[in-house]
């Protein structure tokens, strides 16, 4: 709880809001009946998004909770249709656990076309690289250009995707 909690949140927080990490849920819990998280959110919004050293959506790179259920929830939602990602050439590939709807990927493309730096989502297999190294092969996968800036808009895509992924029936993972 001390100087040490302090920086390995900045520099997690920092290492995915720039793409230096892959998106993961990063979770803030609150011990029971403490508020230590609290005092440091109102420090992140009041000068560092006031000041403009962050953008709005990179709060959506952490939450805070105040428990182990909804700390729980939060990292079992965070893989409940989203899987993983990875890079093919200067394209973002993520893998889900089923296949996204046509429905889906249409209102991804409405709500993030932002945080393109050309063409649309699309819905694709395994692209050749994936074969050849035999990466998570069986999975489906949305495929776009991202602009590799606005990683907290692509956490918020990928909450949609899992929102939208259990709203369509798709079994939530264990």
């Amino acid at each position: 709880g001390g100087f040490g909690t302090q920086d390995e949140t900045f520099e997690l927080l920092t290492l995915i809001q720039t793409g230096k990490s892959h998106l993961s849920p990063v979770v803030l819990l609150e011990a029971e009946g403490t508020d230590y998280w609290g005092p440091w959110e109102d420090f992140v919004r009041s000068t560092l998004l006031e000041q403009g050293m962050i953008s709005p959506h990179d709060l959506s790179l952490f939450k805070r909770v105040p428990g182990i259920a909804e700390a729980e929830e939060e990292i079992c939602g965070f893989y409940r249709f989203y899987h993983s990602q990875r890079y093919v050439a200067d394209r973002l590939v993520l893998r889900l656990i089923a296949p996204p709807s046509d429905a889906l990927v249409e209102r991804l493309n409405d709500e993030f076309a932002d945080i393109l730096a050309s063409g649309t989502i699309e819905a694709i297999e395994a692209t050749p690289a994936e074969v050849e190294s035999d990466d998570h092969v069986e999975l489906p996968r949305l495929r776009l250009h991202f602009d590799r800036r606005n990683h907290g808009r692509l956490r918020q895509m990928v909450d949609v995707i899992n929102a939208l992924g259990t709203e369509e029936g798709t079994p939530a993972t264990d």
